[in-house]
């Protein structure tokens, strides 16, 4: 059996580097009290949000589902929550 030489350390930091502040999902409310700037820019810094919608799911997300669609991502409602996932993370809807 050949040796082989794995540096985890360099793999450990390129992850760090490449994924760092994206690997995070933030809870919240929709409700309107958020500037849709904020949702915006948590999405586009690689953030999933999981925000519990309570009205008019349409009417609160209208302000930034465009300009996160444009990004690349995605929205879903689910139940009483609005999934947001920022370009490169699916919402895997087989299951359901």
């Amino acid at each position: 059996m050949s040796d082989f030489d794995l540096d985890l350390q360099a793999v450990e930091d390129q992850m760090d580097d490449e994924e760092g502040e994206g690997r995070r999902i933030v809870l919240g409310i929709l409700d309107g009290s958020t500037a849709d700037e904020e949702w915006v820019a948590a999405v586009d810094g690689g953030a999933v949000l999981a925000l519990s919608v309570e009205g008019d799911v349409n009417e609160l997300a209208a302000g930034f589902a465009r300009q996160v669609t444009e990004l690349g991502g995605e929205l879903m409602r689910f139940r009483d929550f609005l999934l947001v996932t920022p370009p490169g993370v699916v919402i895997d809807t087989e299951r359901l």
